[in-house]
């Protein structure tokens, strides 16, 4: 799913009281990590990830191993914390995206 601006928007705002559920240390970026991104986005949609600051790796970096990686798309970058939001594979788990696909 290619997002827009006004569903980007509506992502935003939805994530905005969420709090961290993953964070990239100083191990940096692995399949195995994604592999559990991927499987936590089945479950919530849309979740948020920070790095550490002891991580060597830069958010953009991040963002680029993630979509290069996986069908993850990251919506928004503030500071060290990334947005993110995947389509569940599963339909009874899909509340966000079918909001989305109303805007």
């Amino acid at each position: 799913m290619n997002l827009r601006g006004k569903q980007k928007r509506f992502l935003r705002s939805k994530a905005q009281r969420f709090r961290s559920k993953f964070s990239v240390g100083k191990n940096g970026l692995t399949q195995a990590w994604v592999d559990q991104l991927d499987g936590a986005l089945n479950n919530y949609e849309l979740i948020k990830i920070n790095l550490q600051q002891s991580t060597d790796v830069t958010p953009e970096e991040v963002k680029n191993y993630i979509e290069s990686h996986t069908a993850i798309q990251v919506v928004q970058i503030i500071g060290h914390v990334l947005v993110l939001f995947k389509e569940s594979d599963d339909e009874d788990k899909r509340n966000i995206s079918l909001q989305v696909k109303e805007i």
